[in-house]
């Protein structure tokens, strides 16, 4: 078994998810007692969204740099980002390591084509919907992304930073993001990515339409795969 690298901390909510589900995964896979091999290294969210803010993503991209080099001094064979957001940077980390990075992108797109999804909406935060980093990534693959009006983003921003990230679930909150969803189907968009792992919190299949594809889930499938492959 490999050893899985993680990047968390964007939010710890968001690490949560990914190590638990990482358990899951590996144990439903060989069963018994078995886990995953994992180092993690997680970063104080508070510096980063401060970063963020005043847009220097140079300094965000040394951090997360950093975190990876001691991820890979670590051990780890391989390497996540626990985040949508922050692949703003993947190229930052991935160029500071000698590992590979397996990049969200490349997974959300490979699993949309396997969908027949050509066109996808997607819900995530300000930063992932405005910036061209993950819309790009996945048009590399034949894919086209198409977000929400701007009058939207603030209120998908503030969800995911006001709610999510501190576990707070509301039922309101569900019902705009849904509203959100639909006027992206009229747009033409035949699936939802789930563009935030926090979003994945507050959205299920069962809320919506269309197909919704969790991005974190497929991450984390595609690094358990990665990490018992032989």
């Amino acid at each position: 078994m490999q050893t899985i690298g993680l990047i968390g901390g964007m939010s710890w909510e968001s690490s949560l998810v990914y190590y638990r589900d990482l358990n899951l995964g590996v144990q439903e896979r060989l069963g018994g007692l078995s886990s995953p091999k994992v180092v993690l290294s997680t970063v104080d969210f508070a510096e980063l969204t401060d970063l963020e803010e005043h847009e220097r993503w140079d300094q965000i991209g040394e951090l997360l740099a950093e975190a990876a080099r001691g991820v890979e001094r670590g051990g780890a064979d391989f390497l996540l980002l626990c985040t949508t957001t922050f692949h703003k940077v993947a190229d930052a980390v991935a160029d500071a390591v000698d590992i590979p990075l397996l990049h969200l992108g490349d997974v959300v797109a490979e699993a949309c084509k396997q969908g027949g999804h050509s066109t996808v909406g997607l819900i995530g935060t300000k930063v992932a919907m405005e910036d061209s980093f993950f819309v790009d990534r996945l048009a590399q693959h034949g894919v086209t992304v198409l977000v929400p009006d701007a009058k939207h983003h603030d209120t998908l921003n503030d969800a995911i930073y006001d709610e999510l990230v501190h576990g707070n679930v509301v039922d309101a909150t569900r019902r705009r993001v849904v509203a959100i969803t639909e006027e992206l189907w009229d747009a033409g968009a035949g699936a939802i990515l789930l563009g935030c792992t926090e979003l994945e919190l507050l959205i299920r299949q069962a809320d919506i339409e269309l197909p919704a594809i969790p991005c974190t889930t497929l991450h984390v499938q595609a690094a358990i795969d990665q990490a018992l492959a032989d």
